[in-house]
């Protein structure tokens, strides 16, 4: 599995604090597996909104719409996120392709006064494992693709035609607005890096 190596000297591209919540958690006041991928998602999303763009739904100039979906997605979990707990959620490093964007993302625990990493902290103790330890990281690959408009069937078609007319999607070049204000971002995380 190839993910980003988490370099707590390298500054993040991007990073924002999440909350958890018990819709996180399973039973155990752990999060999820899968929810790992709900905090990467909604990083990328505040990122975007940052840049001022508008995510992952943009209309071309035929009213066509383009979005993004995810087409491939590798994730290494380190430790467990707990309820309660507060954890920075990295950006750390972005590749643009010429239809697609890679994504390099960390999960991180702030640092704390308690080190005791086998600690297993209560729902209302605020004491996690020390010193901005890595969670998890990934690195998710984002496509870029446009909805294809198809004629509605007619009022007599078979039900098994419906799905053979639905829209399909097709890979589309990343929209070059999208890509100046990444590709800007990125040069501007540079020089001040």
């Amino acid at each position: 599995m190839t993910t980003a190596p988490s370099n707590s000297t390298i500054s993040p591209l991007y990073s924002t604090d999440y909350r958890v919540y018990i819709n996180h958690t399973d039973a155990g006041g752990i999060v999820y597996h899968a929810n790992h991928l709900v905090f990467f998602e909604n990083c990328r999303r505040d990122w975007f909104s940052k840049l001022g763009l508008n995510g992952y739904f943009m209309h071309a100039d035929d009213g066509q719409i383009q979005h993004f979906v995810v087409s491939q997605a590798q994730l290494q979990y380190k430790k467990a996120i707990f309820l309660d707990e507060v954890i920075k959620v990295h950006i750390d490093r972005v590749e643009l392709k010429p239809a697609s964007i890679v994504f390099y993302q960390s999960i991180h625990r702030h640092a704390s006064q308690n080190s005791n990493e086998n600690h297993y902290p209560s729902a209302n103790e605020n004491h996690y494992p020390s010193a901005k330890t890595l969670l998890s990281s990934a690195k998710i690959v984002i496509a870029c693709v446009q909805n294809q408009t198809k004629p509605e069937p007619a009022d007599n078609a078979d039900t098994s035609d419906i799905a053979a007319n639905a829209a399909p999607i097709r890979p589309i070049r990343v929209p070059k607005n999208l890509h100046d204000n990444i590709q800007q971002a990125i040069a501007h995380h540079s020089n001040d890096a």
